[in-house]
């Protein structure tokens, strides 16, 4: 559902040097810039909040109410309510499990966000409101660490706004505002690759292991961490580097514990991984068999036109990832390319496509890569709002209003 040129370049290769060691106090002082960016993204958060409003008001469940749904009810949808179950009632409450009939298979779901919407509602009693305030807490910092980022990689002034701009005008950046993992795995992932620019391996590490008890894509990023740690020692680390590859290990930890957890409940190491094969068709199958079935629903007639315009925007998506990826091998960006082909394919070795467009989310080379574009040729900012505008707009109003799975 992003917009790729043919003509985008990813960042011109520039290794990253680690910056000599600045204060605390100024690692943490907001720049001009840094304001910039959480203006920015207080004004979209209003702006998606004024659009959960009246989408309640105009696009009820039932035709006829006279009554309007409660204020947080657009943002209490699927996921949503996985996570809200787990953190109220656990993963096997009263000893029910996969062998209980019509269980909702939420062992799928990595503990990392639950935990944490546990923990908020001690002190915000509402659950919705909780995860609402987790995602605009994360999403703040994940939009300061985007820009940063993208500064590092282009030499462009206002590289960082640019970025941000196309991040949060993206088709599915309604996902970054609900009760949903991206924004908060974002929160980890980006500043530990900025950790990892600065080749502080420590930092890096430890932020990726609390990314990887939030999504499996935690290890996507690991991957790519370490690929980053091998080729700073090939460029010159010397022997002294090697000291810090054991931090490369630790974001395998919350995985590992996590299996242990299902495996002592369930008798099953891998209880997530077939809990997500049971309720969202995610078996293997090869990618070209997942692409020919995803066109089967998108075009073959066989779903509703709601669910064929989602399997039209899962191969719009996929077919964005594939792009980006070969071009960032073209400019040898291999831990981007490496972080990037690994979702894809996780994401495309299912039966059909699932979740590909909130994917690109996570897919930060494509918003930075898309921001060097629009600076270096301006009419392609205009034709990128004026198609994203509208479709980010019809993708909030299909969450917000309960149709987003057609």
């Amino acid at each position: 559902m992003s917009t790729l040129s043919p003509g985008l370049r990813p960042p011109p290769v520039r290794p990253p040097v680690p910056a000599a060691p600045e204060p605390r106090a100024a690692r943490l002082r907001l720049s001009p810039a840094d304001r910039d960016v959480l203006w920015l993204y207080l004004l979209t958060r209003i702006s998606l909040w004024i659009t959960a409003h009246f989408a309640r008001w105009l696009f009820p469940a039932q035709s006829g109410v006279r009554e309007t749904a409660p204020v947080l009810a657009p943002f209490q949808h699927w996921d949503a309510n996985h996570y809200l179950h787990i953190a109220r009632d656990g993963y096997f409450p009263a000893g029910a499990g996969p062998w209980t009939s019509g269980w909702d298979n939420r062992e799928a779901f990595f503990p990392g966000y639950p935990f944490l919407l546990r923990a908020v509602h001690t002190v915000v009693p509402d659950w919705t409101a909780a995860g609402l305030l987790i995602s605009l807490a994360a999403g703040a910092v994940a939009v300061l660490a985007l820009a940063r980022i993208a500064r590092a990689y282009l030499p462009e002034e206002g590289a960082g706004h640019r970025t941000v701009v196309l991040f949060l005008l993206s088709p599915c950046a309604v996902f970054l505002a609900a009760g949903y993992t991206e924004a908060l795995f974002l929160a980890f992932a980006l500043p530990a690759w900025l950790a990892a620019m600065k080749h502080r391996w420590a930092l890096a590490a430890a932020l990726t292991t609390l990314g990887t008890a939030v999504r499996v894509s935690g290890l996507f990023l690991a991957a790519a961490i370490g690929l980053l740690f091998l080729l700073s020692v090939r460029a010159g680390g010397g022997s002294r580097a090697w000291r810090s590859a054991g931090w490369t290990l630790l974001p395998a930890l919350p995985p590992a514990a996590y299996s242990w957890y299902l495996h002592a409940h369930t008798g099953d190491w891998m209880a997530w991984k077939h809990a997500q094969e049971r309720g969202w068709y995610r078996t293997f199958h090869t990618p070209w068999e997942a692409w020919a079935n995803t066109w089967t629903g998108a075009f073959g007639g066989t779903q509703s036109t709601g669910y064929a315009f989602m399997f039209q925007a899962e191969l719009a998506a996929m077919l964005v990832g594939l792009a980006l990826v070969a071009l960032l091998v073209r400019r040898r960006r291999w831990p981007e390319a490496v972080y990037v082909a690994l979702s894809l394919w996780a994401l495309g070795t299912s039966y059909w496509y699932t979740s590909v467009p909130r994917a690109t989310l996570l897919w930060w080379p494509l918003w930075i890569g898309l921001a060097a574009l629009s600076l270096r040729r301006p009419w392609f900012r205009t034709v990128y709002l004026c198609v994203a505008a509208p479709v980010t707009t019809l993708v909030a109003l299909t969450f917000l209003t309960g149709r987003w799975a057609g």
